[in-house]
């Protein structure tokens, strides 16, 4: 086990972390510097120059413990030793990537080559910096992540922001097909009498439909469910009603009371292609004495009722073979929305996983903060036949098993990667370069330039 604030002293058996002591004014610090070096003086000085630069600052001379202090404490930037005995910085550059390939690594060598530095720049590593490294350039390194982290925040703040104004009712989205079917909402909601939800299964018929019924006059009535699998043709399975069902008994009685208990609010017909001809004709009545009665004198609000029906199949067609009612039908379309499937509007997958993220992570008592840039890789990447409830429970079960701070594709159910898939990620430096996997020796050249550069810019400001 690592030993906090250790004394420098007894790092020469290996293994101990160094943790350097808060500042009042460094308490709950934005960034946590990550250092492993099996040198404890290098890492004493390290300490020394991270003090008072407002950071937590945690080491360890025993290279086989970094992983496990990655996972503990979501460094903002790791300084990697390249050599160290057990397993080498490179191993470990590589470990830390493909946990999290937002990870901000630095790679620390006292042997420059030029090879192993365009290794350690396609692997993912921010810079890599040769021996000695002075107190100026160390300095710097925190300060870049600073305001990496820094524009990274305001990111987030947009991004919740924009996950506000795209929340219309639990309806979550801001592609312009969503963006349509939220104008559309918007302006029929407070007119509708019937309106028709056309979509997949799992693409949120039902949300859409609660959105519809809380921005309607009678969004504080009753919102009634009806699934056709409840529906039932034998009228000995319920008994007859006494309460005003206008003379309906047996299985007539499940529609008849519902409507009644949902004068006022909403009837939300679940999946109407499922329903049997001989329910399609007694939800036709009572749709009839509805309007009937709402046609004989206006009704107050509070006498007034709302159909809202859902599809996944093609019912004009589906009336074309007799196989549902036209009627039926023609009086439940007046107003259609169609929900586009999730494969169909790309650009509110994340947004949608973050939303679950914050949902599930609270729901299950984790501490799982964000996802990986590979886990929203693979996430956007998918089909997603099962649509947006399919999402829901990827990010669902990833949250559960999630162990750390950061949802990763080793999270996430196995048949949702692509076979082969992979992604590197270098730093968002303006250095970086993003290559695809199995990048050629193409692009070797020009990363070998860089390092070049890079090293020769750290070389001068030593000499400076």
């Amino acid at each position: 086990m690592s030993q906090t604030n250790a004394d420098l002293g007894d790092s020469e058996s290996g293994g101990h972390e160094i943790s350097a002591a808060a500042t009042p004014t460094e308490q709950n610090p934005a960034m946590v510097i990550l250092a492993i070096d099996d040198d404890p003086g290098i890492l004493g000085f390290y300490k020394a120059i991270m003090r008072g630069m407002g950071v937590r600052f945690e080491s360890s001379t025993d290279p086989r413990q970094a992983m496990d202090l990655v996972a503990a404490h979501d460094p903002s930037l790791v300084i990697l030793d390249v050599t160290m005995p057990g397993l080498d910085g490179m191993e470990l550059l590589h470990r830390i990537k493909s946990r999290d390939p937002q990870t901000r690594v630095v790679m620390i060598t006292g042997n420059y080559m030029i090879d192993m530095a365009v290794k350690a720049i396609q692997e993912g590593a921010i810079d890599y910096v040769c021996k000695p490294v002075t107190a100026e350039k160390l300095r710097e390194l925190v300060n870049r992540v600073r305001t990496l982290i820094t524009q990274e925040e305001r990111t987030r703040t947009l991004v919740r922001e924009l996950a506000e104004v795209s929340n219309l009712e639990g309806i979550i989205g801001r592609s312009p097909r969503m963006l349509e079917v939220f104008d559309l909402i918007q302006r029929v909601a407070p007119h509708f009498r019937t309106a028709v939800i056309i979509g997949e299964s799992g693409s949120g018929r039902k949300t859409v439909a609660r959105g519809l019924h809380n921005l309607s006059p009678g969004k504080n009535q009753r919102f009634a469910v009806f699934k056709s699998e409840f529906a039932t043709e034998n009228p000995v399975e319920s008994q007859p009603s006494n309460q005003g069902s206008g003379g309906f008994t047996g299985a007539v009685v499940r529609e008849a009371e519902l409507f009644e208990s949902a004068i006022g609010g909403t009837v939300f017909l679940d999946e109407i292609g499922d329903l049997s001809g001989a329910t399609q004709l007694r939800l036709l009545q009572l749709l009839d004495q509805a309007a009937a009665k709402e046609a004989s004198s206006p009704l107050a609000p509070q006498e007034e009722l709302r159909v809202i029906a859902s599809t996944s199949r093609d019912i004009q067609a589906e009336t074309q073979s007799g196989r549902f009612r036209a009627d039926l039908w023609y009086r439940l379309s007046m107003v259609q929305i169609h929900l586009p499937p999730l494969r169909e509007r790309a650009d509110d997958i994340l947004l949608l996983a973050h939303h679950f993220l914050t949902q599930y992570s609270a729901q299950y008592g984790k501490a799982v903060r964000r996802m990986s840039l590979g886990a929203e890789a693979v996430l956007v990447a998918y089909s997603w036949p099962g649509n947006v409830s399919e999402l829901a429970n990827v990010v669902g079960r990833a949250c559960m098993l999630a162990e750390g701070n950061v949802l990763d594709c080793g999270d996430l159910p196995a048949g949702i990667v692509l076979p082969g898939y992979g992604v590197d990620v270098l730093g968002s430096s303006g250095r970086g370069l993003s290559l695809p996997v199995g990048q050629k020796s193409s692009s070797t050249e020009t990363l070998r330039q860089k390092v070049r550069d890079m090293l020769e810019h750290d070389r001068d400001e030593r000499a400076t």
